[in-house]
This record gives C-alpha cells, sequence and structure tokens, in this order.
C-alpha cells in the first residue's frame, strides 16, 4: 500500500525537462543528454557581429557658412510676407469697392442747382434722396422779419443766421417735423409753410411757430461752389 502512494507521489511531481544537447566522443559515437546550462546557438549566425544599418554621408550637401543659409531663409520669409500683405490688401479693395454705393445712387447723393433761375421772392421744391426741398429766395423784407423774432420764444430756438449760409437763399428739406407731412409754401399765419394736415405753422425761416410739430425744418447739408450754383448733398 505504501508503495503505491509513493509511487503515485512521484507521478504527480512536476517536471523540469532540460534542454538536449549532444556529446561526441573519441571514437565517433555520440551520446544525447539534457544539459541546463547550455546555450542555443543559430546555425546561421556569423562569427563576427556586423551592422544592417547604414546611414548615408550628406557633408557634400552641406553648405560652406550657415550665414548664407540664413540671409536666404529671411529673404524668403520677406518675400513671402510682401505677396500676403499684397494679395490681402488686394481682396480688401475689392471687397470695399463692391460694398461701396453704386453710379446711380452716387447720383443721387448731391444735386445742383441753378439758382439765376429762381427769382427773388419765389419757391422752388426739387427732389433730393426720395425727399423734397424747399429753396426761397427771401426778399430783404423777409431776411429782416426773420432777423426780428426773439429767439426765447421759439419751440425751438434757432437764430435765422444759424440756419443759412446766405441770408437771400434758405434751403431746407421739405418734411414736417410731426408726422412727415409736406406742408405748402406762402401760407400760414407767419408767411412761411404751413402744414394741412395737422396744423403747423412755420415762418419765413422755416421755424415752427404753431401745431403740433416738434421742431424747425430739416437744414441738409448744402453748398455754394460758386456764384449763382448750389450744390445740396
Amino acid at each position: 500500500m505504501n508503495c503505491l502512494r509513493t509511487t503515485a507521489a512521484r507521478a504527480l511531481r512536476p517536471r523540469t525537462i532540460a534542454p538536449l544537447t549532444t556529446a561526441r566522443y573519441a571514437n565517433g559515437a555520440s551520446t544525447s543528454h539534457f544539459d541546463d546550462t547550455s546555450e542555443y546557438k543559430s546555425p546561421f549566425a556569423s562569427p563576427e557581429p556586423r551592422t544592417t544599418t547604414k546611414i548615408p554621408d550628406f557633408s557634400k550637401y552641406r553648405g560652406g557658412s550657415t550665414s548664407g543659409n540664413k540671409l536666404f531663409g529671411y529673404f524668403m520669409v520677406g518675400t513671402m510676407g510682401a505677396l500676403s500683405a499684397a494679395g490681402a490688401k488686394a481682396t480688401i479693395q475689392d471687397f470695399l469697392v463692391n460694398m461701396s454705393a453704386s453710379a446711380d445712387v452716387l447720383a443721387m447723393a448731391k444735386v445742383e442747382v441753378n439758382l439765376s433761375a429762381i427769382p427773388e421772392g419765389k419757391n422752388v421744391i426739387i427732389k433730393w434722396r426720395g425727399k423734397p426741398v424747399f429753396i426761397r429766395h427771401r426778399t430783404p423784407d423777409e431776411i429782416e422779419e426773420a432777423n426780428a423774432v426773439k429767439v426765447e420764444s421759439l419751440r425751438d430756438p434757432q437764430t435765422d443766421a444759424e440756419r443759412v449760409k446766405q441770408p437771400e437763399w434758405l434751403v431746407m428739406v421739405g418734411v414736417c417735423t410731426h408726422l412727415g407731412c409736406v406742408p405748402v409754401g406762402e401760407a400760414g399765419d407767419y408767411g412761411g409753410w404751413f402744414c394741412p394736415c395737422h396744423g403747423s405753422h412755420y415762418d419765413i425761416s422755416g421755424r415752427v411757430r404753431r401745431g403740433p410739430a416738434p421742431l424747425n425744418l430739416e437744414i441738409p447739408e448744402y453748398d455754394f461752389p460758386e456764384e449763382g450754383k448750389l450744390i445740396i448733398g
């Protein structure tokens, strides 16, 4: 019984298998046995170590001095910067040209008027930017009447000199400051303009004197480039 137990215990033990080596004797006989200290050597390995990676020699491509390479690099960077700036300028310029007003819009922006065709004491209505513009050739009596008004009593205080560049010529946008109606010239209680829609009265200087209008008639941008010529806008 004990012999069976011993045999079973030996069978269950882990075994270490050593590599198989072959020993040759002088008589030519050989025997094989396992040796734990032996090393495996490939039969294709060469006895001397060899390198498989070869790095090419680029010395003949190198420049003689590094200053020349730096100068060339600076030149290329400057050239690319100049070309980029020129391209950006051309792009922005084309964009601004496309976004600017067209020729017909610019033509409507300014209106030239021949003042010699307007007699003294008369009104002329022209169209500018879709709005009526009143041009009054005032008489000396009208100019004196406009200057005699007490500014303190006005709803929108303005002197006549603040509203004209030349005393005999009054230029105003003909739109009532109440609700945008067009006043009638040479009418009203003050000899200037009258808005029949809601009863606003303006004097000979275009200043509101009565009615619901809160402000005087608007004065546009205008200039007298030469004698007898008016440019509005």
